[in-house]
């Protein structure tokens, strides 16, 4: 879960969705992670009891680089991986090779997001652990990748597969309802990337549960 930098999820408001989130995952018997935004990364990984993410690196060594996000620090917080590429924080193909490898460097786990087959493709070269498939023109939109477009996601799943056969594949872009998660976990993905569906919902808890309960039904 993507917390980008809704107010409903900044601060102390982050803190307690992550929470929620952790509490989902015991109880349910699977694995979230949540994406908060830098400056809370440390206090949700002392509270939430779950794999965090940041939701970017900058592929940099330590030295200087005023401004840029070192996937050291990122380590150090005890964040246990990064998002990269996101359609908000795209960044050259290049740029995600070297990422990808810093990050493996710094023992974080790469997930990549990727706008078509051929971008998924490339990037499954680069052997980063996770790739999440988001057509950025439904980001934030509710209609989920899987519905609007369900073709990009079974090419897409073969053309990763076709280079890496080990890359963990994601659905993101409009997932907002439990059916949207079981119908991405049809078309061969193993998961998904969500946002503002749950972030900005009124009852987050509630939602999020359902979400894990169509993922367990479809494992």
């Amino acid at each position: 879960m993507n917390f980008k930098t809704y107010i409903e999820a900044t601060g102390k408001r982050a803190v307690e969705l992550a929470k929620i989130a952790g509490e989902i995952s015991r109880e349910r018997g699977i694995s979230i992670a949540v994406a908060p935004q830098f400056t809370d990364i440390k206090p949700v990984v002392e509270t939430s009891g779950i794999p965090v993410f940041s939701q970017h690196i900058d592929p940099v060594k330590p030295g200087a680089y005023t401004g840029h996000v070192l996937a050291e620090a990122l380590k150090s917080s005890g964040a246990v991986g990064t998002l990269l590429n996101h359609s908000e924080r795209r960044v050259k193909i290049s740029e995600i090779e070297e990422a990808v490898e810093f990050a493996r460097n710094s023992d974080l786990i790469s997930l990549v997001c990727a706008n078509t087959s051929g971008v998924s493709a490339a990037v499954a070269a680069f052997d980063p652990h996770m790739i999440a498939v988001e057509p950025p023109e439904l980001i934030g939109t509710g209609i989920a990748v899987s519905k609007a477009k369900p073709e990009l996601i079974t090419n897409t799943v073969k053309r990763i597969r076709s280079v890496n056969r080990n890359v963990r594949i994601l659905c993101g872009a409009g997932v907002s309802t439990p059916d949207d998660v079981s119908r991405a976990l049809e078309l061969g993905t193993e998961g998904v990337l969500v946002s503002s569906s749950v972030v900005k919902s009124t009852d987050p808890r509630r939602l999020l549960g359902e979400m894990a309960e169509a993922a367990l039904a479809g494992f």
